[in-house]
């Protein structure tokens, strides 16, 4: 199974054009076959430059949601400049997901927005964390109404934080069956803080925690996912941040 990274897991690698452009040659190397721009600034003449000399195409972007919202002719025209049909966005604002008014409001102008790229041959991707997974007055979650009441709006799903959030990953991909062409591959590892002393989760290479992607990599595929992105947000604070995500397409490439 071929699979891509997430370049904000090693936010830390991307922050000049030539870090960015050393680092992706280096994780071809690797293995990984496309990339995820996320974690540097939107930068169009970079990522023409990353894709033409190294060859991994851009599946995915997180872009701000000021420009999605307001500059979305101009978004299209720069990703199409490199290939890319797929933008994305990273978040909604805190308010705009414990704030009834704000979130339906904000999900309609996102949704509005994903219509007209749609037209235009592009998909818009929301990516979701664990707070989506917080309960409206109506008593179903903030995901459970942008699935129901914004049908242009396709989701990243992100194994991690569905997992966090208290949802059943699999049946999670059963609900958004045909809108997670891209998916953001987490494992889920338990540790124990001994500065703490409490047990807690924290993100880990794919393989190394509790997550069995064998068995859910297949209901993924069979739920329309096209892309598969390792997402390790601690790997940028890792001793060795390349470490960690070659960790993760080595499991990969061994077991998927």
């Amino acid at each position: 199974m071929e699979a891509g990274l997430n370049l904000f897991s090693i936010r830390n690698l991307i922050a000049t054009p030539e870090d960015y452009l050393a680092t992706a040659f280096k994780l071809k190397e690797m293995g990984y076959a496309c990339l995820q721009h996320s974690g540097a600034a939107f930068d169009p003449d970079l990522l023409v430059r990353v894709t033409k000399e190294t060859g991994l195409p851009v599946v995915l972007t997180h872009v701000p949601m000021d420009r999605i919202l307001h500059d979305t002719d101009a978004l299209m025209r720069e990703h199409d400049r490199f290939g890319c049909r797929n933008i994305g966005l990273g978040a909604m604002p805190r308010e705009a997901i414990y704030d009834e008014e704000n979130m339906r409001r904000t999900v309609a102008e996102l949704d509005a927005a994903a219509a007209h790229m749609e037209q235009a041959g592009f998909r818009f991707f929301y990516h979701h964390h664990h707070f989506e997974f917080f309960k409206t007055s109506e008593g179903r979650t903030v995901l459970d109404y942008m699935i129901e009441q914004a049908p242009h709006i396709r989701f990243t799903l992100d194994t991690y934080w569905v997992q966090y959030g208290g949802g059943d990953i699999a049946a999670t991909a059963e609900k958004l069956k045909g809108r997670i062409a891209c998916v953001h591959l987490k494992d889920y590892r338990i540790v124990w803080d001994a500065e703490k002393k409490e047990f807690r989760p924290v993100f880990a290479p794919v393989g190394d925690g509790n997550i069995d992607f064998a068995r859910l990599v297949p209901v993924l595929k069979q739920c329309g996912a096209e892309h598969f992105l390792v997402e390790q947000d601690n790997a940028a604070a890792a001793e060795d941040p390349l470490g960690e995500v070659a960790r993760s397409i080595r499991y990969i490439n061994n077991n998927l």
